[in-house]
């Protein structure tokens, strides 16, 4: 009896869990101007982002890598360099691949404007079989003229992006920040398509 309430626990929790809606807000400027362009520039930044319960993200790497190395040698060494290569190697490719495919537009450095995607908030989220949480991610996206960025043309917050998958077989915690990313650009693409 007592495992059938805790797993019923653990499955309203998860459920809940999965209920948070995305959120995309303009609070400051206009996206007309960016609506009517074809292309747009990107650029990433993860500057004073929190993870989790961690006020600082290098709070977290340093807790995980130790907790890791002391579990397998150089296991948490790994991990840490994983953490970081992920955001060039998956998370921007899957939110610029989702982005570009709602919005119509294309990637380009050359570009009239640039998205700045700054990650303030990262919940890596977990899944060890019986119970898991999704990843999520929390943005405040600056539309900026790519030749004078000090020109904020908008400012945008991206609340609640969640990373699941189809079947809850996100194990591994990059997979499931990629999928955050995923939804942020589908999202934001849907929302400045012209």
């Amino acid at each position: 009896m007592k495992k059938s309430i805790a797993l019923a626990a653990i499955a309203l929790f998860v459920f809940a869990d999965s209920l948070k809606a995305q959120k995309i807000r303009l609070i400051q400027g206009s996206i007309d101007a960016v609506k009517a362009e074809t292309a747009i520039n990107f650029e990433y930044t993860y500057d004073s982002m929190r993870v989790g319960k961690f006020d600082k993200e290098a709070d977290y790497i340093a807790k995980k890598t130790e907790e890791y190395n002391n579990k397998e040698a150089g296991r948490g060494d790994r991990w840490a360099k994983a953490w970081v290569d992920d955001r060039q190697s998956r998370f921007e490719p899957k939110f610029e691949t989702l982005f570009t495919e709602y919005s119509n537009k294309t990637n380009s450095k050359s570009a009239k404007y640039t998205m700045v995607f700054k990650t303030i908030f990262t919940e890596p989220g977990f899944n060890v079989g019986v119970a898991r949480k999704n990843a999520q991610i929390d943005a405040i996206v600056l539309l900026v003229e790519t030749a004078n960025q000090g020109n904020v043309i908008a400012k945008i917050t991206v609340d609640n992006a969640l990373g699941r998958t189809f079947g809850g077989y996100d194990f591994d915690t990059g997979g499931r920040i990629a999928e955050a990313y995923a939804d942020a650009g589908k999202a934001l693409g849907k929302y400045l398509k012209q």
